[in-house]
Order: C-alpha cells, then sequence, then structure tokens
C-alpha cells in the first residue's frame, strides 16, 4: 500500500511559478513510478509528467514541456513537482500517483493522492 499525500497548491498570477509536493508512505516507494496527473473543471483528468523509479526517466506532456519539471527524492519518499511560465490553462486540481510499470495512462497507477487545488489567474 502507498498513501500519497500532495501539497503546495495555491493562486498565483500568469508567468508565475509554484511547487507542488507529494509525500508517499510505505517502504517500496523507490520502486514506483511516480507520476502527475491534472484536472480542469468540466474536463477529463489528463496527464502531466511522469518519473521513473530511478529517477532517470521523465515523460512530459507537450503542454507542460520547458516549464514543468518533475523530480524526486527516494530517501524522503517524496515526488516535487515545479511549475514556472503557469498559465491560466493550467489550473486545476492537481493530483499525484504511484505505479509499478505506469508511464502517461491513469489505469496504469494504482495509488492516488486526494488533489491539491492550482489556479492561475491571468
Amino acid at each position: 500500500q502507498v498513501r500519497l499525500v500532495e501539497s503546495g497548491g495555491g493562486l498565483v498570477q500568469a508567468g508565475g511559478s509554484l511547487r507542488l509536493s507529494c509525500a508517499a508512505s510505505g517502504r517500496t516507494f523507490s520502486s514506483y513510478t511516480m507520476g502527475w496527473f491534472r484536472q480542469a473543471p468540466g474536463k477529463e483528468r489528463e496527464f502531466v509528467v511522469a518519473i521513473n523509479w530511478s529517477g532517470g526517466s521523465t515523460y512530459y506532456a507537450d503542454s507542460v514541456k520547458g516549464r514543468f519539471t518533475i523530480s524526486r527524492d527516494n530517501a524522503k519518499n517524496t515526488v516535487s513537482l515545479q511549475m514556472n511560465s503557469l498559465k491560466p490553462e493550467d489550473t486545476a486540481v492537481y493530483y499525484c500517483a504511484a505505479g509499478r510499470v505506469a508511464v502517461t495512462a491513469m489505469r496504469q497507477y494504482n495509488y492516488w493522492g486526494q488533489g491539491t487545488q492550482v489556479t492561475v489567474s491571468s
């Protein structure tokens, strides 16, 4: 079992930055791919970014490439998402997720956090 708790969401102006964090419980954190998804009002949840167990491979949605950076610290059981140059269209609830064999598809992730709201004003 892996329990995930996100933090760091908030309100920011367009062009600003936020850093999201996801704290995981469980001794097997380092064996999971970690991902971030987001869901805007009235829209389906979508993939944002993922990082493999070692941190050696990352995958980004085209919409966030060059602006968002994912990282993980297996010693601290945390994964972070640095979001720069934020746009109003980045407004959504952001979810942290963990999966054994996962990349971009929601069905590949077994554990989910409760989400944290990110709002970008224009």
